[in-house]
């Protein structure tokens, strides 16, 4: 059974304006607003659903399910620009990679020189390789106008070590601060006001406040070319790692939400990977689906459904059986769509496809397909 819950900001005099009973326009009048919940599976029409409750329900969810729904998509054709990086300026390159591949992790790197002095320095060409061993690259690349090289490449070559700092938004503009191309020698820790933390197995120290920080060895550095923007990838050798426990869930895994982390965008643009920016999706490893080449025509070749929703739909192990559909016809919303619209097939297949559509959005899988059967 599904649960539907409507709630309307608006006067309910707005229904008026769609042919619904007229006894039931009437009734509407004495009602200013409402937020009204429905759980059931009586259909429409039946002796149980001839109260005014139940059928104010139904004009309710037929509102909130299909009346706001889009049943115009407008369509943009693309066209496709095409770049030959051979032909263009580096700077414009350079650009057009860093607003494509987004968003990046960001390797908040602290290193020493051979005499002590410490380096802070963010890079976003940065991501983990390999889990046995733990191995973490970023790369320090070389400078686009003039073509000249990082402290922390020049700290890690000598030094051969290096600390990976995660960053998350409670220090993102010190952070950022931090990236600013001091003079060799000028500690960005003090500039940035953040706070130095020993290390164990490094000389570099660690950001004090950063919810994760790496302990690295660096294994190789290996150059991509001697221009101005050709990258160095460090390759890095995890040999501790330092969680905050305050972002750990109760599986003692890291929790997205708490981790709050930031990662780089186009030109001066970030993104707070926290709130409505976090989903989840069931990885398909987890189960075997049946794939959307196995999915009924009708829905493989539905105007209303995209690639998304089909491929969630494919993500599923088993279809519902022909005895399910039926039982779900005594759903409310369903029942209601299929008695409004029992004479007009054309429009009754669209509002089930939207249905089925707003059900997928929901992650309700398995109620969409029993919707989308009965096409």
């Amino acid at each position: 059974m599904v649960n539907y819950v409507y709630s309307n900001p608006e006067p309910l005099g707005f229904i008026q304006k769609y042919p619904f009973e007229d006894k039931l326009e009437r009734e509407f009048e004495t009602y200013d607003q409402g937020s009204i919940g429905v759980t059931g599976s009586t259909p429409l029409g039946s002796p149980q659903g001839d109260s005014f409750i139940e059928k104010l329900a139904l004009l309710l969810l037929a509102r909130s399910f299909f009346l706001n729904l889009p049943y115009f998509e407008t369509t943009q054709e693309i066209t496709m620009k095409t770049i030959n990086p051979k032909e263009t300026k580096t700077a414009e390159v350079h650009a057009l990679l860093l607003g494509a591949i987004a968003p990046r992790p960001i390797a908040f790197a602290s290193t020493v020189d051979e005499e002590g002095n410490v380096n802070l320095s963010p890079f976003s060409f940065f991501n983990v390789f390999s889990a046995k061993p733990p191995i973490v690259v970023f790369s320090p690349a070389r400078r686009v106008r003039d073509n000249t090289g990082k402290h922390t490449l020049e700290n890690v070559e000598m030094t051969r070590e290096v600390v990976i700092n995660i960053s998350n938004y409670d220090i993102v503009e010190q952070m950022s601060l931090a990236s600013t191309e001091y003079d060799k020698g000028i500690n960005e820790f003090i500039k940035s006001g953040l706070t130095p933390e020993p290390s164990v197995m490094v000389r570099a120290p660690r950001v004090k406040g950063a919810p994760v920080a790496m302990e690295c060895r660096v294994n190789d550095i290996i150059s991509l070319g001697p221009e101005g923007g050709a990258g160095n990838l460090v390759i890095c050798e995890v040999l501790l790692i330092h969680v905050n426990e305050n972002i750990l869930n109760e599986e003692g895994k890291i929790d997205p939400y708490k981790l709050d982390a930031v990662a780089r965008m186009g030109g001066d643009y970030y993104l707070r990977a926290n709130g409505d920016c976090i989903f989840e999706l069931p990885k398909p490893v987890r189960n075997k689906g049946v794939g959307v080449d196995q999915l009924p025509e009708h829905i493989r070749n539905s105007s209303i459904l995209t690639g998304n929703h089909l491929a969630r739909l494919g993500n599923t192990e088993v279809i519902p059986t022909a005895e399910e559909v039926e039982t779900f016809k005594t759903d409310p919303v369903v029942a209601y769509t299929l008695n409004k619209y029992r004479e007009d097939q054309t429009q009754l297949r669209e509002e089930l496809e939207n249905l089925g559509k707003k059900l997928l959005d929901d992650h309700q899988v398995l109620e969409a397909w029993k919707v989308l059967l009965m096409v």
